[in-house]
């Protein structure tokens, strides 16, 4: 089955990138795969404190995915995969797209603002000529019936 990767992080962007990854999912029989990255300067501590915070972040990221994962199930009937990584976010971007051989499609959302569509996305599409997927990015402006007629 094919799998649309989204990332799931704190930008509002990401809102979108994960409906239009449902939308497309749902609508051609794919999978979704969330990707969630723990940045490693969050854990330059003292060992013991460093597991502490590493565990948090975990299950912030889990309480945050079973948000989007409900949803999918309940509108979609999909059934996400979360994937945690810890590392630099495009370096794990890559390197997911490289572990898992059914990863389709990467989709990122861009925002909508004057400082440009994001790090992630300025980042990734540099090297996307490198890629072994396409991407596609869901603009932050795109209202929720607008991506519901394109997906």
């Amino acid at each position: 089955m094919r799998k649309f990767l989204v990332v799931l992080d704190d930008s509002r962007e990401c809102l979108n990138a994960i409906r239009f990854a449902a939308l497309r999912a749902s609508a051609t029989g794919g999978g979704v795969q969330i990707l969630s990255i723990i940045p490693p300067e969050e854990f330059q501590h003292w060992m013991g404190v460093a597991d502490l915070m590493r565990e948090e972040a975990r299950e912030r990221i889990e309480a945050h995915f079973e948000v989007f994962a409900k949803w999918m199930r309940d509108k979609h009937a999909i059934e996400p995969e979360l994937v945690i990584r810890e590392g630099q976010p495009v370096d794990e971007i890559l390197g997911q797209i490289e572990d898992d051989p059914d990863i389709g499609i990467l989709v990122l959302g861009a925002g909508d603002d004057r400082t440009g569509p994001g790090p992630l996305v300025s980042q990734l599409t540099k090297s996307s000529g490198a890629l072994s997927v396409p991407i596609t990015i869901v603009p932050g402006a795109l209202s929720k019936e607008r991506m519901e007629s394109i997906a």
